[in-house]
């Protein structure tokens, strides 16, 4: 059965960083990363295409985080730096058919996800 599992969250200040991954990654699905802050809807982080060489940003993350992937190993990475308080959530991996990762990020697409990792950052 296809899954996905998260890993890498924790604790830090703000202006660290933290590598979130993603085991399970599926070859041809388009990948992405949203999170979710209590009493917040999900919202998109980062999608990246299927070849793996597209990549899409929120505004409030770009320049900060980056998206990546590594094809053989089924996995997709989240490095995130220069932390701030306001990026604390649950982080979830999602996969979505390559029609997922045209135009904006938006979660209906994705029909795959994680159990998710938290993320703190303290001011």
């Amino acid at each position: 059965q296809e899954q996905l599992v998260e890993s890498g969250g924790g604790s830090v200040q703000a202006g660290g960083s933290l590598r979130l991954a993603c085991a399970g990654a599926q070859y041809t699905a388009c990948m992405g990363w949203f999170r979710q802050a209590p009493g917040n809807e999900r919202e998109g982080v980062a999608r990246v295409y299927p070849g793996g060489t597209s990549t899409f940003y929120a505004d409030s993350v770009k320049g900060r985080f980056t998206i990546s992937r590594d094809l053989a190993k089924n996995m997709v990475y989240l490095q995130m730096n220069n932390l701030k308080p306001e990026d604390t959530a649950t982080y979830f991996c999602a996969a979505g058919p390559g029609s997922a990762c045209v135009g904006g990020l938006r979660v209906a697409p994705f029909n795959l996800w994680g159990q998710g990792t938290q993320v703190t950052v303290s001011s």
